[in-house]
Order: structure tokens, then sequence, then C-alpha cells
């Protein structure tokens, strides 16, 4: 094999193996392809890597849409090889199924969605369009006092789905819903399975804790008539008890070894004076639990699989006594684990504490939706991430590089790229006339969209610092070659061509033009903090949407995220 022919086929390799690791290839893997090919290359091995390191250098100092555009033209078939590794995964069927499929959303309107709780939305939504079935919005919104719900909150969640694509069929509020819920519990207590406890918790609780073996207090009631209970109820709604003096209790097994399983209470009193409800305000004073207008809710919209957390499990069990009470046909249900993000705080009471001390629901730092709506992540990587880790009974944990590496993927194909200097100096180029640089806009779209930069000799150039090391030859990104003289603040023109700069192992660097540069503010999440970093672009940023999302050259993903005269402000997403 000749030098030629075997530097072709390290090239080659290279390439893939750079597209394949975000620009960055490595000598191992690609040395296994070259001998996979060319076994019979294996008895001069170390010869070999000591060429492909070379190589390597070279590719990685393009950028990865240059490495991109390398593949495309000299070995699209190994691009092809790519698109059949890649299997779009799929959700499991659901058990059970016989007539439609119903399921449902049900958050708690207080606080924004996140991508812990934007889970279940996204696996109901996209099994109730697996089976061409029904996909319910359903406000759990019964609690006016402890998780109190936020006003604005039902329409950031409505906001949310529909950025996600989820449509619904059917919205409904459960604080709308009361006297559906006083309509049940009264059948309940008239059948006996249901009683009015007048207690103080600490004597419920002796009682509950006794497993039966304690006398039954007067106050309990667990053993009074269907009619002396209904009267109890109705002097609960006609307000004749305070909060805190009367609960309607579900009889249950006394004996079940889970204490919160024990005669789980139904409805409650929360004075809706002190603390209003910010739809229905103080109209009703008596509120159902979750437990028992989920069910309730679930049965009437007839909802058919549900798929919850694995720390709903005991309210699933809870549920199923009410079922079983009226005779109903119990949903299936799915349970899944924890979903962790590395990095980003889940809590949804952190999120809360947050917008309470002035965070927006769009802060970058969040892994709130619409945080990550802010910071450039589409909608498509999110579903991607939630259906790839599926429904699964263990603890799921996604680190931020995970959704970047998937947002990437999307993204590449389709952003524009942007000339950005960070920490920036500023040299005089020497030409021996004048250059025009047609760079793409979009590599994959050479022939539709690209933009020409004029370049005259004496022009002022800014490249970054760190490209700019005295006596250093440098690519300037589909210009020319240029010498770095630091002592006269110059650029003196070297060569022309790519090729030129391949042979002095030239780094291709973006630059812009001082002339033309556009001052722009980059905000980067970093954990708990917000970095700012100062910089200019070409002048084609001022040209960009607001909520577009671009690549700076070797520098980032960013959504443009405010336009302010000639200053442009961006989000950074990720690498």
């Amino acid at each position: 094999m000749s030098s030629s022919e075997l530097r072709e086929i390290i090239y080659k390799y290279a390439l893939q193996n750079a597209v394949k690791h975000d620009g960055k290839a490595e000598a191992g893997p690609v040395m296994s392809k070259i001998i996979a090919e060319r076994p019979e290359l294996r008895s001069n091995a170390k010869e070999i890597v000591k060429i492909v390191k070379e190589i390597i250098d070279q590719v990685n100092s393009l950028t990865l849409e240059q490495q991109i555009a390398e593949i495309e033209t000299k070995y699209p078939e190994l691009l092809e090889e790519k698109k059949h590794e890649e299997k779009k995964k799929i959700l499991p069927p659901l058990p059970n199924v016989k007539g439609q499929v119903v399921t449902r959303f049900a958050p708690n309107p207080d606080g924004p969605l996140h991508l812990g709780n934007a889970r279940a939305a996204i696996l109901s939504y996209e099994y109730a369009k697996m089976y061409n079935g029904k996909f319910i919005l359903r406000f759990d919104d019964t609690d006016p006092k402890v998780k109190r719900p936020i006003l604005d909150a039902y329409d950031w969640i409505k906001e949310d789905l529909k950025w996600l694509g989820i449509k619904w069929e059917q919205e409904l509020y459960a604080s709308e819903r009361l006297e559906v819920y006083y309509k049940y519990a009264r059948y309940l207590i008239e059948k006996g399975h249901a009683y009015v406890d007048t207690c103080d918790s600490s004597t419920f609780k002796k009682f509950r804790d006794s497993r039966g073996k304690m006398r039954e207090p007067e106050c309990l009631h667990r053993s009074s008539s269907p009619e002396s209970n209904l009267e109890l109820f109705e002097k609960m709604l006609e307000g004749m008890f305070k909060e805190g003096e009367a609960v309607v209790r579900l009889k249950t097994n006394l004996m079940d070894p889970d204490p919160s399983q024990i005669d789980w209470v139904m409805l409650r009193i929360i004075d809706t004076t002190k603390n209003p409800h910010p739809r229905v305000g103080s109209k009703y004073y008596v509120w159902p639990t979750y437990n028992f207008a989920s069910i309730i809710d679930d049965h009437e919209l007839g909802v058919t699989h549900i798929l919850r957390a694995k720390e709903h499990m005991s309210n699933t069990e809870k549920q199923r006594y009410i079922s079983e009470y009226m005779g109903w046909e119990f949903p299936e249900v799915l349970q899944f684990g924890r979903l962790k993000l590395e990095g980003f705080m889940m809590s949804k009471s952190k999120i809360r504490g947050m917008l309470e001390k002035g965070a927006n629901r769009d802060d970058p730092r969040l892994p709130t939706l619409a945080g990550l709506r802010r910071r450039g992540i589409l909608p498509d990587t999110i579903k991607d991430v939630i259906i790839d880790v599926g429904v699964k009974v263990t603890d799921a944990t996604i680190s931020f590089e995970n959704i970047a590496a998937i947002n990437r993927k999307k993204l590449d194909p389709v952003a524009k790229r942007i000339m950005f200097i960070k920490d920036g100096e500023e040299f005089a180029i020497e030409l021996p006339q004048t250059l025009k640089a047609k760079i793409p806009l979009i590599p994959s779209k050479q022939e539709e969209v690209d933009r020409t930069i004029i370049v005259n000799s004496g022009d002022k150039i800014l490249i970054e610092s760190i490209d700019a090391e005295d006596g250093s030859i440098l690519r300037l990104m589909e210009l020319c070659n240029v010498r770095v003289d630091k002592r006269n603040r110059k650029l003196v023109f070297h060569s022309k061509t790519l090729d030129e700069a391949k042979k002095v192992n030239a780094r291709i660097v973006q630059w812009v033009k001082s002339d033309e540069k556009v001052p722009v503010i980059v905000e980067k999440a970093e954990r708990d903090d917000i970095k700012i970093i100062n910089g200019y672009a070409e002048r084609i940023v001022k040209d960009l949407e607001i909520d577009e999302i671009v690549q700076f050259y070797r520098f980032g993903f960013v959504r443009v995220d405010k336009k302010d005269g000639n200053m442009v402000s961006v989000i950074f997403s990720h690498d």
C-alpha cells in the first residue's frame, strides 16, 4: 500500500470518528477501523499510530460542519452507515387494551412543568396517539392551602404542552367539580363505606395504630348509622365545623400494615376565607383529597390507562378501595421511577422558591420546560429523551450532556453558523489583493444559503486571543491563511487555499471584521449562577430572529433572546 493510500484511509476513518463524537476523533477507534479493513497492516501498527495521530490533529482542527462537509463530498457512504446505526426507540405496547385507549395528564398547577412531571404528560399523550385514543388534560387543583394553585400556572402548563406538540381533546378543572365529589361522598356514606370523623388527629392516630384493638372513640362515628353520618356531612357543607374539626374518611382494612391506607381522608375542611382558591375563591368550604377526586374523575372520563410515578403506588391502592365499593373497573396503572437530572434542581419546592424570590419560570438555570425552551432545547429533544427512558420502574438519570447530544444532532443539519469572537484581539490584515470569503450559513445547504464578506488589505480583523500566538499560521475561515505578527499587530498573508493550510497544520479559526462587528451578550447557565460573556459577532447576527437557534463557530449553540438596537443578547445552549 502506498503512503498516500494509507493516509487516505486514515483520513476517512478519522473524519467518521470525529463526526460521531462531536468533532473530536480519537486514535484508538480509528486504528481499530484501519486494522479491520487492512489486517496486513497490524505488523506496522507502531509506525501507523504516529501517522494516525498527525492526521487526527489535522481533522480535529476542522469544525464539525467542515468535517461533515468533507464526508459528504468524499465519503457519503459513511453517512449512510451512520443512518442505519440510528434506530428510533418506540414505547412498548400497553397491557390489556380492550377498546378505545383513554389517558390523562393531571397536573397540580402550583408551579411550571419541568422534565420530571412532563414525563407523565408525554408518555400519556404518546400512548393515546399510538392507539388512536383520547388524551385528557385535567387540572388537579383541589388544595387551596398546602399546594395552592398559582393562577398563571394553568396557562403556563397549557403553553408548555402546546410547545411539546401535545393536543388534548378535553380539558377540565377539579376545582369546578366539587358538587360531583359531594354526590359520590353522600353515596359512599349512605352505603356505610364512609363516615365523618370529628376527633382530633391524635385521637384518630391512637385508634388507627391500635389496629382495631382500641375501643372506638365517640367522636369518630365509624360505627354510627349512615343517617347520622349524612347529617354530619351536611353540617360540614353548611360551615358548622371549623377547619380541622371534621373530615370524611373512607372505611378500609384496620389491619393494613401500611398506616396511611387505614381509613384515609376523602374530604376535609379548608377555610377559603383565609385561603381563597385562585379560580373559585371562597365558594367552597369542603375540599376532596387527591385520591378521592382522581378516582372519580378517572371513572367519569373513562380513563383506561394511567401513567404515574411509582411514588404514587400507595395512592393507587387507596383509590382501589373506592373503585371496589363503587363496582367500577379499575384502570390499568403503569408506574415509572423517578427521573433525576444531573446538574439541575428537580425539586418542585426549590423551583417554586426561586420563583418566589423573583426568578422567572424560563430562567435557563431551571429544568422547567420554559427554561429549557429558552436555553434552545427543542421540543422533539425533550420527547426523544422521555421516550428513550420509557416506562421503567427503576429510577433513571439523565445528564444535561445527554440532552445536549440529542439536541445537537437535530440542530446540526439546520442551524445557521455564525462567527463570534470572545476575548478578541484586533489586527490589521496584509493582503496582496482584495479577497472574498463566501461562507455557507448552513453547511448542509451550501448552494442555497451563504454570505459573502469582502476583505481589503489594511482592514482590521478580530480573532480570539487564544488563537493569536505570535508567529503561528492560521486559516481565517473561508478567506485565506495568515501569519500572526503580534509585535506589529498584523495578520500577514501566507497562502490562499485549504490544502495549503493543511500542509502547515494551520488551525482554522473564526474571525470578524472590526468595522462590521456587532456586540453580543451571552448568558450561560452554570448550575446556580448565570455567567455573562461579552463578545462580537459578524454583521449577519443582526438579521437573526428572536428564538432562532444558531451555532457560534468553536463556541456552541445559542438561542437569540433579545435584540436592542445594535446589541444582540443570546442564551448559551450547549457545545
